[in-house]
């Protein structure tokens, strides 16, 4: 063996304290690298992968946070009911609403709509009016509110004359509304018209 010419080194030596160091030095090494590993793979058995979870459907519109195309003469609106589904098939739900001004006294006429979302975030995404299915001109008042498979079906109270107090509806229609094109049709069930 041959000797080398410079002195010794400390660190050329290897003491127990060393390895010792070493071997915590590359415990911690390994421990760090198992907590940064990567998540689990998505292989499965049959040998595919699983699609990534679909995002969480849009929420219905708050009917809550829109204005109404209602006259109330300074009083303020109501909802009084409301119903949700997918009903034009966009995968997105939308709210029906039956809105009427609040009255002391009496049935006042609602309005029927259908309110969406836009499409954007923030204000283009909020709710809106997008159809009137009933005016409130024309003196109805909505009992059941339904929103399956695509099809609104609302109970329309009316009456058969103006002499008919306000607060006493004597005429009764179910109606539904299906979503055709670019429009809703509007078909009433046999039969349904009478007291």
């Amino acid at each position: 063996m041959q000797t080398s010419a410079v002195r010794d080194l400390a660190h050329t030596h290897a003491r127990p304290v060393h390895w010792l160091a070493t071997a915590v030095a590359m415990a911690a090494v390994v421990a760090g690298a198992g907590m940064l590993q990567p998540g689990s793979a998505t292989a499965s058995q049959a040998g595919g992968i699983r699609p990534a979870a679909a995002p969480a459907p849009a929420p219905a519109p708050d009917s809550a946070t829109v204005t109404y195309p209602l006259e109330c003469g300074g009083a303020s609106s109501v909802v009084a009911k409301r119903a949700t589904g997918d009903i034009d098939g966009d995968g997105r739900p939308e709210t029906v609403v039956a809105a009427h001004c609040r009255a002391g006294s009496g049935t006042p006429p609602s309005g029927l709509y259908v309110l969406a979302r836009g499409t954007g975030g923030g204000a283009a995404g909020a709710a809106r009016v997008v159809a009137t299915l009933v005016e409130p001109a024309e003196r109805r008042s909505v009992g059941g509110l339904a929103v399956r498979d695509g099809v609104v079906t609302a109970a329309l109270f009316g009456y058969s004359s103006p002499d008919v107090p306000s607060c006493c509806p004597d005429q009764r229609e179910t109606v539904k509304w299906r979503w055709e094109g670019d429009k809703f049709v509007r078909t009433a069930a046999a039969g349904s018209m009478g007291a």
